[in-house]
């Protein structure tokens, strides 16, 4: 079965980009396209696709609060890659945070993108490690509600050391087979550490799992 793809953004040039892309791929399906977050969860609940690539900045409803209303009020949501002009930007962060599972440049190189639809489809986390280090020294640090929120759930955790290390290589971009090898163990070792990390923090995916590391200064920034 191909992945099946929502395109959501205001531009219909960059829909129409991203649809060329995408449809130039035998494994996946572009099954519909919106121009802004507000029509997403009556074509989500429709097309019931795998992703949906979601602008972040959109006239009525922008990607930040439209991928809030899909995880809150869509069974099964789909997984959602914000793709945006800026890397370092509130928005993306916010996005992130609202429960997106990762973000693409609009420049991005053809085979960039079906890499990250795939990847993303996979149940894979999709994060640039350097861009999400700055924008967690940016906007993750400090004594703000979401950070204390991050610490207080780190806390609960109570994750072992082999969790913890898995935590960290995963901070640092590093994909199920790349932290096998690193720690030397098997792939199905590794998924097995990672849904007991999710599990403890609450996380919905690896994303929002890298987030509460970085807001809660289990991982630094730097």
């Amino acid at each position: 079965m191909p992945v099946t793809v929502l395109l959501v953004d205001d531009e219909p040039l960059v829909r129409a980009g991203l649809r060329a892309v995408l449809e130039a791929q035998p494994d996946i399906e572009v099954v519909g396209e919106a121009a802004d977050g507000a029509a997403v969860i009556p074509l989500v609940r429709r097309l019931r696709p795998d992703v949906v690539a979601m602008d972040v900045r959109m006239p009525l409803l922008d990607g930040i609060e439209a991928t809030r209303a899909v995880l809150r009020t869509v069974d099964r949501p789909p997984k959602i890659l914000v793709v945006t002009t800026f890397e370092n930007d509130e928005y993306v962060y916010e996005a992130l945070r609202a429960g997106a599972d990762g973000f693409l440049l609009k420049r991005a190189r053809p085979a960039e993108i079906v890499h990250a639809v795939r990847l993303i489809a996979e149940g894979e986390s999709l994060l640039f490690p350097a861009s999400v280090r700055q924008l967690a020294a940016r906007y993750g640090e400090g004594e703000g509600e979401g950070n204390l929120a991050a610490r207080a759930a780190m806390e609960r955790a109570r994750l072992t050391d082999r969790e913890a290390e898995v935590l960290r290589l995963m901070a640092r971009g590093l994909s199920n087979a790349e932290i096998a090898e690193r720690l030397v163990v098997g792939t199905e070792t590794v998924k097995s550490h990672v849904s007991g990390v999710l599990a403890k923090l609450g996380a919905r995916d690896r994303t929002q799992a890298v987030i509460a590391a970085y807001e809660s200064g289990f991982v630094a920034p730097g």
